[in-house]
């Protein structure tokens, strides 16, 4: 998977990515990051997707395609696909047609965790599959039912969910105790005849809904992070996988908290995943600035930075977080509307403060208010 072109589908007018080892997709919300990336895991996993659909008893018919794209992509969303839309996968030409042509099913390869995941786990406990309506995109309904299965078929103890002692690397475990959890205990217990999400914590058993916006936020991505890290299963293939789609991961979450969400994400490169996020958080970006900056660097001593800027302690196994992750590339992509209202890419992966492009200087408005602040400040504050 090296470039997805897209133009002329819904808000879309001109997108092209290059993709990195990790990419970082940013802009303003209805941007059509989301559309982007959906489409990209259908591309990626349409046997799959097609063959899953059919399990759940979902009618395929290859001739009328608009009805496969609203069961992928929700309900009514096959008028954004127009006779001029143009899709280029690895400058392959992808039609309407061949969106809902099936070939022999193919083994899932791209894991997607959605911008709403929030909502597979909504009142304490993973949804299944068919417990969504029509409106809802493939990709949330999927991941919905994987938190589901993974949680009853192969968690160790069926009770706790965090801390488990062979799931995640202890410096990434503590990380999120630190930042997310503060000592807290995430359990399922029986409430009202269900199991649902609870914790532990100073002699009180808090229920889901009483957690912070953080916490219920982190959840879904605290399993999936089981999924990808931790041992391989029959409910979860992880060794299937080569991309990892991650929507907005910094959702609710103090920047400390993004920080320990980048550990992971390091660890899922370090163990051969490619990784695309979409984020409006300066955070991930900040990250993005200093790694080009240590990577051009002639120091012998780039592993050092990495420790400092994540404030760990060298270890064994915080090593093999950095190793070799100075040989991977990084690619940032910034998703605008020009003055047709249409959405276009521009590449700014530099980042570089001082480029004549706004887009770039600006990290794709992510960094402009401050830099606008600090002016206005200059200016009128002396």
């Amino acid at each position: 998977m090296k470039n997805l072109y897209i133009s002329n589908l819904g808000p879309i007018g001109q997108v092209s990515v290059d993709f990195g080892d990790l990419t970082f997709l940013v802009g303003p919300q209805a941007s059509g990051k989301s559309l982007f990336l959906e489409l990209l895991k259908y591309i990626v996993d349409k046997e799959y997707i097609l063959s899953n659909l059919r399990k759940y008893n979902f009618i395929i018919d290859k001739k009328n395609p608009q009805k496969v794209l609203d069961v992928v992509f929700g309900d009514g969303l096959n008028k954004m696909f127009k006779p001029e839309t143009e899709i280029l996968f690895d400058n392959e030409t992808i039609s309407i047609d061949t969106l809902t042509k099936r070939n022999v099913p193919q083994k899932e390869s791209m894991f997607y965790i959605p911008a709403q995941r929030i909502l597979s786990i909504a009142d304490g406990r993973p949804k299944n599959f068919m417990e969504f309506d029509l409106s809802t995109p493939y990709v949330l309904r999927a991941f919905s039912e994987t938190l589901r299965t993974y949680i009853q078929g192969f968690m160790g103890d069926p009770n706790t969910i965090f801390p488990i002692s062979n799931r995640l690397k202890g410096v990434l475990k503590q990380s999120f105790n630190d930042n997310i959890f503060y000592g807290g205990k995430i359990v399922m217990e029986e409430n009202a005849g269900q199991k649902k999400f609870q914790m532990k914590i100073d002699d009180m058993n808090l229920p889901f809904m009483t957690w912070s916006t953080g916490q219920k936020e982190f959840m879904p991505l605290l399993i999936a992070f089981y999924c990808l890290s931790g041992p391989s299963s029959p409910v979860f293939k992880k060794d299937n996988y080569q991309y990892v789609v991650i929507e907005e991961p910094e959702m609710g979450l103090h920047p400390q908290a993004i920080k320990a969400i980048l550990l992971e994400v390091l660890e899922l490169l370090h163990n051969g995943l490619k990784v695309i996020i979409s984020t409006h958080s300066t955070t991930l970006l900040d990250f993005a600035w200093t790694f080009n900056a240590i990577k051009k660097a002639s120091s012998d001593r780039k592993e050092d930075a990495l420790f400092k800027l994540f404030n760990i302690r060298k270890t064994q196994a915080s090593r093999q977080l950095f190793d070799g992750l100075f040989d991977k590339t990084l690619s940032t992509y910034y998703f605008s509307r020009v003055a047709n209202g249409k959405v276009e890419s521009t590449d700014i992966s530099t980042l570089d403060a001082g480029s004549e492009n706004d887009a770039i200087s600006g990290w794709g408005g992510l960094s402009k208010f401050s830099a606008d602040a600090a002016d206005i400040v200059y200016e009128y504050a002396e």
